[in-house]
């Protein structure tokens, strides 16, 4: 397994050790404890970054994201992970993950604020503690790949069929999990623009993955929307949508500073897996 699997899955653990006990979605303050043990977990078995200079302009955006959702029930946090596999996965109670991979992989900030605020979007929505109980009344709670509400498919992703134990249970998680991404991916169109980011970078961020796997199966054994669909459906979104003028897709190569950084940290030359 690969050590993004192995991420994923150890995560998943955690996720179900605190909640195992709920027979129906947390509440939101039991959700709030869960958070910290779930937070303190996840930065023991993932390999952190652990660079104060990338973990405040991801904080940066994250935090201008969070004040333009509006009033919050939880208190969010945004963690660097290196990891080869771009993904970012959000946990119950607004502890929001991304790899190192994903920030080298996206062209601009606003691709980047797309990604965190679509993130936003599962954590508001309350995705992750509503998965982890349709996950425990369809009797597969040993399948933890699939509890932690991820973004964009990484390595780990195509794993997870792996993990379930039958088709049954396959297809209750993955029909939730379609409903969840789309719902997420029209909370970061209303919300990037409202935080002055443009919001086509999520739609060029799907045409970024898309060129990276090709016309493969989508990850959770093809339950996601394919990153070509889901460009379908979110450029629908924007042009139904007021928009206006003058949103930001650059930072004045801030975020090519970061990458270089992250590059320099992590021994990641080999640009190819980064751009298209």
């Amino acid at each position: 397994m690969a050590r993004a699997s192995r991420s994923a899955a150890r995560l998943g653990i955690a996720l179900v050790a605190l909640c195992v006990a709920c027979a129906s979605t947390p509440t939101v303050q039991e959700e709030r404890e869960h958070a910290k043990e779930i937070e303190r977990q996840a930065r023991v078995e993932f390999d952190v970054l652990h660079d104060r200079v990338v973990d405040n302009y991801i904080d940066d955006i994250g935090e201008t994201l969070v004040r333009a959702a509006g009033p919050q029930a939880f208190d969010y946090s945004f963690t660097v992970v290196d990891d080869e596999d771009p993904n970012a996965l959000a946990a119950p109670g607004g502890a929001i993950f991304i790899t190192t991979q994903m920030i080298l992989t996206v062209r601009n900030v606003s691709e980047l604020a797309g990604v965190l605020g679509h993130e936003v979007g599962h954590i508001v929505k309350r995705h992750s503690a509503q998965n982890m109980v349709r996950a425990k009344n369809a009797g597969i709670l040993r399948n933890v790949a699939v509890l932690a509400a991820g973004i964009f498919g990484g390595g780990y992703a195509a794993n997870t069929a792996d993990f379930l134990t039958g088709i049954s249970a396959l297809a209750y998680i993955n029909n939730y999990s379609r409903e969840a991404e789309s719902e997420a991916d029209a909370f970061a169109v209303g919300l990037l623009p409202r935080a002055g980011y443009e919001p086509e970078g999520l739609v060029s961020m799907f045409e970024t993955l898309n060129n990276l796997t090709g016309h493969r199966k989508a990850s959770f054994a093809s339950s996601h929307p394919a990153p070509a669909d889901r460009m379908e459906a979110t450029q629908a979104l924007i042009d139904a949508s007021e928009v206006p003028a003058g949103l930001r897709t650059t930072d004045d190569g801030r975020l090519e500073i970061i990458q270089a950084r992250i590059r320099l940290l992590t021994g990641r030359t080999d640009k190819s897996r980064t751009r298209p």
